[in-house]
């Protein structure tokens, strides 16, 4: 019986960081990838507009054989992922609540930071996760836009992206936290640049392993010693993201291929 792939989906090339992690985990596993570069970055963007690109990008990766969908994409999990639970007949994982979970389980000093785009933030998702796993926590969070660009641009050892983060970050270092979210999967790109601006005593946090330990609970033991397949899907400029990916996986990417999904997806 062929084997179904893991289904992956981000705005753009974000949810490598996802993807990476996965694969590390689960090396028998095929693993399909969507990043979806031609509408990124969707922080910017409304929840409804956000909420129509998820839809398109999970009913591709379904049509295309997935048994389950990680939505790669804070944004998207943060307005979509119910959504997608009741219109998808397959699992589907977010990675806001394997984030807020970690999150709360190594602060120290109940006081954590969040940063990601203008959609994550405004919905206070992580916010909400958080509370609801300890209601005593104090949670800060800052929408930090520019920085989904300056992964897209490669410019992660780049010094403006250190200039934009520093100032990012003023106002949460202030507020005495402990432990950083990065709640777009872009950022852990940027993890070496902000971890030499916040320091040694503030732990970050990316969703990237929790998730991949929620998988272990859902999936059974593969049945074969063989490396999975990798395919990668991009909705805009291959050459960019072949060039970008290559550096984030130190592994060639292929097979790459482009695609373009239907407005008769979109959700009214």
């Amino acid at each position: 019986m062929k084997k179904q792939p893991i289904g992956i989906f981000d705005s753009g090339i974000g949810g490598l960081t996802v993807f990476k992690e996965i694969r590390k985990q689960f090396p028998q596993e095929d693993i399909i990838y969507f990043g979806d570069t031609a509408r990124v970055p969707y922080g910017p963007k409304s929840p409804q507009t956000v909420l129509n690109y998820s839809v398109q990008n999970a009913r591709f990766l379904l049509q295309n054989g997935a048994k389950i969908i990680v939505v790669a994409c804070n944004t998207s999990a943060s307005v979509a992922l119910q959504k997608l639970r009741e219109i998808l007949p397959i699992p589907i994982i977010g990675v806001i609540q394997p984030g807020a979970a970690h999150a709360t389980s190594v602060t120290q000093n109940g006081k954590i930071g969040i940063i990601g785009t203008e959609g994550t933030i405004r919905s206070d998702a992580y916010s909400h996760a958080i509370k609801n796993i300890d209601p005593k926590i104090q949670v800060f969070s800052k929408a930090c836009p520019l920085l989904v660009s300056l992964v897209e641009e490669g410019w992660e050892e780049h010094q403006i992206s250190e200039l934009i983060i520093r100032e990012y970050l003023q106002d949460l270092q202030q507020q005495d936290i402990d432990t950083l979210v990065l709640g777009c999967t872009h950022y852990p790109i940027l993890k070496k640049a902000i971890g030499k601006i916040v320091g040694k005593n503030i732990k970050l946090v990316d969703s990237a392993e929790a998730v991949a330990a929620n998988l272990k609970e859902m999936l059974p033991n593969p049945e074969t010693e063989t490396d999975g397949s990798n395919k990668f899907y991009v909705s805009d400029n291959e050459d960019k993201f072949r060039q970008i990916a290559t550096r984030i996986l130190n592994r060639e990417i292929e097979p790459l291929h482009r695609v373009t999904l239907g407005e008769s997806w979109f959700v009214e």
